[in-house]
């Protein structure tokens, strides 16, 4: 690979020049965009409470789009000197002749401003191994012997937009994320952070959450399918706001009649507010087709407000894009995947909850938001963690997932027994809806994506009724 070092080249240059030779190649009349993006990753895993592999990345993508006589394609690669950007020019344009006529061209982003969110941080982005390794040190000690697992991973992207309209921008942004398991016996407990900063990961904090989770989730019994009352811890609310956010605010799916969202209606109860804000998170100030970034409020108070739109869902609807073009959008849709629940922020709201009693199983309860939460609950479960949740009907936004990292039934506001993993299948946007939402936590806790840029925040939720419909083998 030839690097932008290595060609003595800025990521804008780089951009500038795919344009320039587009309309040498094409014509002027030749319809260019341009993104270029290094992005350097670095991951440290552990395992066995030992650090296992330490793997770092650089690379550069080049995201080329052209129209010209009528018909779209794009391409992409990861040479930046002048053969390499001139083959990925050829081979592009080569496919544009060989598309279809694409009578839906939205036409290119027009010149604007973009503002950086000012929130890179130098220290996340040049991180020395030894810094992520500080941090998987303290979560192994904090588990006080329990078996330990996870990774620690720092993120730094640079990216430039140009396109043969005139658009350009720039931005940087910079991620730290921590995921760690403690295991006691067969009993896992599970703790998560994403933030802007590595400075903002406590590894002890996290590794002492994750022991108290593991051991207070040994000797789990069964429980019989049904609806049960839950609060579902930050990590849990995390694969709802991805679900929600992937099928339901997407303006491709609700074009084609396959999304719950109804702008305009209330689908939620009063006590939920949706907003995409990637300026609050860190992510690139602008999108694939370099439409500004900017908080979109997707759910106010209960009412659905909007969908998120690249420029070719938008002007399917007659609307302007909410700057989510994104790649693989033209067949997937435009994605919010930097969502927030916001928190609780009611005056009488308590601030803790009461301490275990005797009988409690210590540990189950690890911060005062979900405390709160559990206090009032007659009957009901405490979730920490959805996982391989999939979609049974994207319409109604059906899903069926198991649970994971620690269910614990409470009878009078107290957690009494860890419970056997069970699986479920729910509506999500049901499981929201009017009079469904019991309560929220202040606090949101920011999820990791899968992959870094994306993440997901929201508080501990407390829901009427979830739906499991049996263990986890079934």
């Amino acid at each position: 690979m030839t690097g932008l070092r290595d060609a003595g080249a800025t990521e804008l240059d780089v951009a500038a020049r795919v344009v320039e030779l587009v309309q040498e190649i094409a014509g002027p009349a030749a319809e260019a965009e341009v993104t270029v993006v290094r992005h350097d990753l670095a991951l440290t895993r552990f395992a066995n409470s030992f650090i296992h592999q330490n793997v770092a990345e650089s690379g550069v993508t080049v995201r080329l789009r052209v129209h010209v006589d009528g018909r779209t394609a794009a391409g992409g690669g990861s040479l930046v000197g002048p053969d390499g950007l001139r083959a990925l020019v050829g081979r592009t344009l080569a496919a544009a002749r060989l598309c279809p006529p694409d009578p839906a061209w939205p036409g290119l982003t027009p010149p604007s401003s973009v503002h950086s969110n000012g929130l890179l941080d130098e220290a996340t982005a040049y991180a020395e191994p030894a810094a992520r390794a500080d941090r998987v040190r303290a979560f192994v000690d904090a588990v006080g012997g329990l078996e330990a697992a996870g990774y620690c991973r720092t993120s730094y992207r640079s990216g430039a937009f140009v396109n043969s309209r005139g658009q350009s921008a720039q931005g940087r942004t910079t991620e730290a994320a921590m995921d760690g398991i403690a295991r006691a016996g067969g009993a896992d407990g599970m703790a998560r952070l994403c933030a802007g900063r590595l400075d903002a990961l406590d590894g002890a904090a996290l590794g002492t959450r994750a022991a108290a989770k593991a051991r207070a989730a040994a000797d789990p019994v069964e429980l019989p399918p049904g609806r049960y009352e839950v609060v579902l811890e930050p990590a849990a609310v995390a694969d709802l706001l991805q679900n929600l956010a992937w099928y339901g605010f997407n303006g491709k799916r609700h074009a084609e009649r396959q999304s719950f969202a109804l702008p305009g209606t209330a689908q939620f109860d009063p006590a939920v507010t949706l907003v995409d804000d990637p300026t609050y998170g860190g992510a690139m100030p602008f999108d694939l087709e370099g439409t500004p970034c900017r908080a979109l409020t997707l759910v106010e108070a209960g009412t659905t407000r909007a969908v998120a739109h690249d420029r070719r869902s938008a002007a399917g609807a007659g609307t302007t894009s909410t700057g989510h073009g994104t790649p693989g959008g033209s067949t997937f849709g435009p994605i919010p995947r930097n969502v927030r629940l916001l928190g609780s922020t009611a005056a009488d709201d308590p601030a803790t909850g009461p301490a275990p009693t005797d009988g409690a199983v210590a540990g189950a309860v690890a911060d005062a938001d979900t405390a709160a939460l559990v206090a009032p609950m007659a009957r009901g479960l405490l979730v920490s963690d959805f996982w391989y949740t999939r979609v049974l009907d994207p319409l109604s936004l059906v899903v069926t997932g198991l649970t994971r990292n620690g269910v614990w039934l409470v009878e009078d506001g107290v957690p009494v027994r860890a419970v056997r993993n069970l699986r479920f299948t729910e509506a999500y946007p049901r499981a929201l809806g009017p009079g469904a939402v019991l309560g929220l936590g202040r606090r949101p806790v920011r999820q990791p994506d899968r992959t870094d840029g994306g993440w997901w925040e929201g508080p501990s939720l407390r829901l009427a009724s979830w739906n499991f419909t049996g263990g986890a083998s079934g």
